[in-house]
């Protein structure tokens, strides 16, 4: 009994480790901005999702539908300066049908370049 009483209190230490670690990226604040000419705005964005979040985008992807996967990432990643979103759920439906879908692609790569860019400096 007493060594499944120390593994739990292990596995508990662990898990607030965890937390505390994406704590501290969520804490470096938000990312950006990626200029957007085209609708007139500047996106920021967070360093982190959490795996629900990255979970929904990897379905897609494995599922073929890569052009949703990048319109789920830009709503669940875009947002003002202030750290609020700028897409609902709700937009998805408009995003794949009326945006250019070169303006997105750019976005998404360029937060993904930033993003690896900041990890870089991180590290060093």
């Amino acid at each position: 009994m007493k060594n499944k009483q120390s593994e739990t209190k292990k596995m508990t230490k662990l898990i607030d480790k965890v937390e505390t670690h994406f704590e501290s990226v969520l804490a470096n604040g938000l990312q950006g901005p990626v200029e957007v000419p085209e609708w007139d705005e500047k996106i920021w964005w967070r360093p982190s999702s959490t795996m629900a979040e990255e979970s929904r985008v990897i379905e897609l992807s494995q599922a073929g539908k890569t052009t949703e996967a990048l319109v789920v990432t830009l709503i669940q990643k875009a947002m003002d300066k202030d750290g609020k979103p700028l897409f609902a759920p709700s937009d998805k439906l408009k995003l794949m049908r009326v945006a250019d879908p070169k303006v997105i692609l750019r976005v998404i790569t360029e937060m993904n370049d930033k993003q690896t860019e900041f990890e870089d400096a991180v590290k060093n």
